[in-house]
């Protein structure tokens, strides 16, 4: 069964489903959303894929499910003997990797999408850039990379000495962070951030997906 994603194949959390996808090894059909025309705030789209008017949403035969970070909990767990072991093994492994796929969804994303929104899409839409609002962000992701900087000098990945979903997540916004909005150095400035992120940034489905997409 070829799992849909409803989505933009560029866009952030679209990625973070097609990244677990391909390390998975499950066969995929991008359902392309315009998110710039609001197709994904359409009637139809908000009936049939997600009410909330956000991408992805994936149908995987007669299932539906939205929120990136539940899609990749959920594929992740549905194909536990396929592929690496993105969960964890034991089950304080898998509380770590719940740990820090929550510190990327509330202490990462918002500041990495808004430096991102800043620089780079709203000056795409014709909008203007809030250059304060870039330097707050800025100086709160610093503190919060100081702690990825910290953990990372003691293990290889976030949740252990196993790529998980803990790190995965990462993936697309960091990506933007450093190649969109030429944010590189608050990654490379961290001797073992840079690390991660080119361990990371180097796995076979992630280098897939980039070139799928770009």
């Amino acid at each position: 069964m070829v799992v849909k994603v409803y989505g933009s194949i560029q866009a952030v959390c679209p990625q973070r489903v097609l990244a677990c996808l391909l390390e998975k090894d499950v066969e995929f059909e991008v359902v392309h959303v315009d998110l710039e025309s609001g197709e994904h705030k359409k009637p139809d789209f908000l009936l049939h894929h997600q009410p909330f008017g956000q991408v992805p949403a994936i149908q995987d035969g007669d299932f539906k499910l939205f929120e990136s970070r539940a899609i990749i909990r959920y594929y992740a767990a549905k194909y536990a003997d396929k592929g690496p072991n993105l969960l964890g093994t034991t089950l304080e492994e898998r509380a770590l990797v719940d740990q820090w796929l929550e510190v990327e969804a509330h202490n990462y994303n918002d500041l990495t999408f808004n430096i991102v929104f800043q620089l780079v899409i709203l000056p795409r839409l014709g909008g203007t850039t809030d250059l304060g609002l870039v330097d707050i962000c800025e100086q709160k992701l610093n503190k919060v990379l100081d702690v990825y900087e910290q953990r990372l000098s003691k293990s290889k990945y976030l949740a252990g000495e196993n790529f998980t979903l803990a790190d995965l997540t990462h993936l697309p916004a960091t990506r933007n962070l450093m190649n969109e909005a030429n944010k590189a150095y608050l990654v490379r400035d961290r001797k073992h951030l840079s690390a991660w992120w080119d361990n990371i940034s180097a796995r076979p489905a992630w280098k897939q997906l980039m070139k799928l997409a770009y």
